[in-house]
C-alpha cells in the first residue's frame, strides 16, 4: 500500500494503482468526474494508464445534476 492525497486527505491505495482504479475504489463514475493528478488535468482515456506514486496529489471534482 502507498499513501496519496485525495482532495487534501491522505488515503491508502494499492501500490501501482491507476487513477481509474482509484475512482473505482472510491465508487466514482469516471464519466462524471474531472481528475487532476499532481496539478495536471487527466483526460478520461488516460485514467487507466496513469499510475499512482507515494504522496501524489489528486483532486477530484464530481458533477451532479439537478435543477
Amino acid at each position: 500500500m502507498i499513501e496519496v492525497l485525495v482532495n487534501g486527505e491522505r488515503r491508502a491505495v494499492p501500490a501501482d494503482a491507476t487513477l481509474l482504479e482509484l475512482l473505482a475504489l472510491l465508487g466514482l463514475d469516471p464519466r462524471v468526474v474531472v481528475v487532476e493528478h499532481n496539478r495536471k488535468i487527466v483526460r478520461r482515456p488516460e485514467l487507466g494508464g496513469q499510475h499512482l506514486a507515494p504522496d501524489d496529489a489528486i483532486e477530484l471534482v464530481h458533477f451532479v445534476g439537478g435543477g
